[in-house]
C-alpha cells in the first residue's frame, strides 16, 4: 500500500477530495467543498505533472486559498432565495403576532404569553389579560402596541 501511495499520489488526492465532498454533506456550513475542490485540482494536476511532495502541498495550499476566496465571492454575489427567509430568525417571526399579557406591561418591563412560552415585553401600560400586538423585537424583548379593540380577558383566581 505504501508503494502504491508513493508512486500514485494523485489517487490519494482524489480520494481525499471525495472524502471531503462527502463530509460536506454531514457537516453544516459550506466550506469543505472548496477544500475538496482544491484536493481534486491537486490530484488532477498530479496525474499529468510529476510533482514532489512539497510541490503537491504547495499546489494544494494555493488552490485551497483560491477556491475558498472564489467560493466566498460567489456566495456574496449570488443571493440564495428561501421560501421562508425568517426561518432561523425567531424574534423576527414574532412581529405582527398577537400576544396575551401575563404580567402587567410598563415602558420598562412585563411578560407576555407567546404560544406555549413567555417572553419579556415592554410598551404602553397594559394590565394582565390584555391582548396586544408585537410591533418589534429589541434584544430579545418584545415591544408591544395596543390593539384597536383592547380586550381584557377575564381571569379566574383559584383560592
Amino acid at each position: 500500500m505504501d508503494e502504491f501511495s508513493i508512486n500514485n499520489p494523485e489517487y490519494l488526492w482524489l480520494g481525499l477530495a471525495a472524502l471531503l465532498a462527502l463530509a460536506e454533506l454531514f457537516v453544516p456550513g459550506v466550506f469543505l467543498i472548496w477544500v475538496a475542490a482544491a484536493a481534486a485540482v491537486t490530484g488532477i494536476l498530479s496525474l499529468f505533472i510529476d510533482l514532489t511532495v512539497a510541490g503537491q502541498l504547495t499546489v494544494f495550499g494555493l488552490s485551497t486559498i483560491l477556491a475558498v476566496l472564489g467560493g466566498r465571492r460567489w456566495y456574496l454575489t449570488h443571493n440564495v432565495e428561501s421560501e421562508n427567509p425568517l426561518l432561523n430568525n425567531r424574534s423576527a417571526q414574532m412581529v405582527g403576532r398577537t400576544v396575551t399579557v401575563v404580567e402587567s406591561i410598563s415602558a420598562t418591563s412585563g411578560r407576555v404569553k407567546v404560544g406555549d412560552g413567555e417572553w419579556p415585553a415592554k410598551g404602553p401600560n397594559m394590565e394582565k389579560g390584555t391582548i396586544a400586538k408585537v410591533a418589534a423585537v429589541e434584544g430579545g424583548v418584545l415591544r408591544l402596541e395596543a390593539m384597536d379593540d383592547n380586550i381584557l380577558l377575564e381571569t379566574k383566581s383559584i383560592s
